[in-house]
């Protein structure tokens, strides 16, 4: 990974396939959650008023990225029986 990217939120490494998933089936699919929180992590929202960004946990990202290789394995599968 580069450095550059290591500074990017996971929305903004998103950015190219932002409404071509839905993040609310993500939410509640893989992390068992509404689409309101998912969406606080997702953007680094400060829910608490602290100034401190609500950010996904190394352990999160992990799900999300597992998630999203779900998803693409399982689009990729459909694809091939077209």
């Amino acid at each position: 990974m580069r450095n550059e990217d290591k500074l990017l939120s996971p929305r903004q490494k998103a950015e190219d396939i932002l409404i071509d998933v839905s993040w609310q089936s993500i939410a509640h699919r893989y992390f068992g959650k509404s689409s309101s929180w998912f969406y606080h992590k997702f953007n680094e929202r400060d829910v608490n008023g602290t100034g401190v960004p609500y950010k996904f946990t190394d352990e999160e990202l992990e799900i999300l990225k597992g998630g999203l290789c779900d998803l693409a394995n399982r689009i990729r599968k459909v694809a091939d029986t077209l």
